[in-house]
């Protein structure tokens, strides 16, 4: 017991382990800047086609012009801080939804007669394929989460962890083309291109593979949190007192209600991001040329203003819920509900705020793209071929996703000597781009420099009912099984779909 009891004293806070991280950066910084630490990385001109030598040094941050860059930026950092705006505004429509009483109602039809199992594959596999609406999934489906798992008599925290684990384990992992597929995919064909001026890959390339991968994935997803997760995490008290919650007439006219309105927006949403129709395509960039660039472009009506229009839909939803159920009846409830989800957030936003100066700072060192572009230097000095050369990538990738957590960055930077080097050995560059997307998938949750794991941590910590704080280690821990067997699951499927050369999807090829 008094060895519990020190340990329990000494477990670090999420902020203070953070604070460590930061002040660990600096000093790193400065040693490395001292030494003169850089690394050199080829990249290829998207018009010439002709490889350019990039050098990648170390910014001091242990020095006054660093020291500077802190104190001058910090708040800027935190204030631009996209999972920060998004969380906010997305908590507003969610707590008219919540304080309505339309998720309460929703959540309990969809789990008072349905196995644990069945709720949990069916949100693991939401959040598997959530990826095609980009990292704003973070900010919706984690909280929503764990009033799913409250309303169904759950612990929250296993709803938590999870979502989580779908949601970063599917960033890689999607029947349909994403955004960052794209972005992907013209990097690997300009480098393609430099050794195969003809080549060309369809965004149907990777649906087979794709397709089993993420059935696969969902199912150890969800056998690992049922049979693993449940018995690790912190017992969850419910209130005694709380009599069963029965729906009856009213509750089921608001959810006519706002089920009507709700279609009603969502049809005009679509309309207007269907191409070609009177009046149609509104909200996308038609100067471009794959319909899921029109999408997503920075110049995208649809991208920059996705976070408000879930927001609308969900305040719709539960405003009308509330009309009908007569839970709103008046614009002082209205307004009220509005703030709900915001209350007792003060512990998310230091946590926001710690997490991006982290981030921040570290990405200013370039320590992270040094160890990228030295891992990948070590690959091209390596002469393997074959499967011994796939685990080396997939092992290369999933440790340089720990330091680089965002995908077109690391491969910015590894396409022009790993796409080369699988050509030579006679492996398709969409395969390659295959297996760098599943090997980063699996290392995305076990890293606090990927921007949206504070979101995960935050809740966490806000559903944490006992007296010492869910360290940073601790939720880790949790995503740990799930990336082992995760890793091992799609290292198994890259191997046996090399070994026998199947197509991973339309036009898609595993070998030259």
């Amino acid at each position: 017991m008094e060895i519990k009891k020190i340990k329990e004293k000494m477990t670090l806070h999420p902020i203070m382990t953070i604070m460590i991280l930061i002040l660990f950066t600096i000093v790193v910084s400065g040693i490395f800047s001292l030494f003169g630490v850089q690394v050199t990385y080829n990249e290829v001109n998207a018009n010439t086609l002709k490889y350019s030598t990039e050098v990648i040094s170390v910014n001091n941050l242990f020095s006054l012009s660093g020291i500077k860059y802190i104190f001058s930026t910090t708040v800027a950092n935190f204030v631009s801080f996209v999972p920060l705006s998004s969380l906010i505004i997305i908590l507003i429509g969610i707590g008219v939804m919540e304080k309505s009483g339309f998720l309460k109602t929703v959540f309990t039809l969809l789990t008072k007669n349905s196995k644990k199992y069945s709720v949990t594959f069916t949100l693991v596999l939401i959040s598997v394929l959530a990826s095609i609406i980009g990292d704003l999934s973070f900010i919706i489906l984690i909280p929503i989460s764990a009033l799913l798992f409250i309303y169904g008599k759950r612990n929250p925290a296993i709803g938590i962890i999870a979502t989580f684990a779908g949601l970063t384990c599917g960033q890689g992992l999607n029947i349909l083309f994403t955004s960052t597929d794209s972005s992907l995919l013209n990097n690997t064909l300009i480098i393609a291109w430099t050794l195969d001026s003809n080549y060309t890959v369809s965004i149907w390339a990777f649906l087979f593979i794709m397709f089993v991968a993420t059935i696969l994935v969902s199912i150890i997803i969800t056998f690992i949190t049922e049979k693993y997760i449940v018995e690790k995490v912190e017992n969850y008290t419910f209130e005694e007192d709380e009599e069963e919650f029965k729906i009856e007439k009213k509750e089921k006219r608001g959810l006519i209600y706002s089920t009507i309105a709700g279609s009603i927006y969502i049809l005009i949403f679509i309309y207007n991001i269907i191409p070609g129709l009177p009046f149609s395509g509104n909200l996308l960039d038609n100067t471009q040329v794959l319909y899921i660039d029109k999408l997503f472009s920075y110049d995208s009506f649809f991208s920059n203003g996705f976070v408000f229009i879930v927001t609308l839909l969900f305040i719709i939803l539960g405003f009308f819920y509330g009309i009908g159920a007569k839970t709103i009846k008046n614009n002082k409830d209205l307004c009220d509900d509005l703030g709900h989800s915001l209350d007792g957030i003060g512990k998310i936003l230091v946590l926001i705020f710690f997490s991006s100066t982290l981030i921040s700072i570290f990405r200013y060192t370039n320590i992270g793209e040094i160890i990228v572009g030295s891992l990948t230097r070590l690959l091209s000095n390596l002469q393997f071929t074959g499967i011994p050369l796939i685990i080396l990538i997939f092992i290369i990738v999933f440790i340089s996703t720990i330091f680089v957590p965002s995908s077109t960055s690391k491969w910015l930077i590894m396409s022009s000597t790993i796409i080369p080097i699988c050509m030579n050995a006679g492996i398709t560059p969409e395969f390659t781009q295959i297996i760098f997307r599943f090997s980063e998938s699996v290392t995305m949750g076990l890293t606090p420099l990927f921007a949206y794991f504070v979101i995960y941590l935050a809740y966490l910590e806000k559903y944490n009912q006992t007296n010492k704080p869910i360290n940073l280690f601790k939720s880790i821990k949790y995503q740990l099984p799930y990336a082992i067997l995760t890793a091992l699951c799609l290292l198994v499927i890259i191997i046996i779909w090399y070994i026998a050369g199947l197509p991973i999807g339309i036009t898609g090829n595993t070998v030259l």
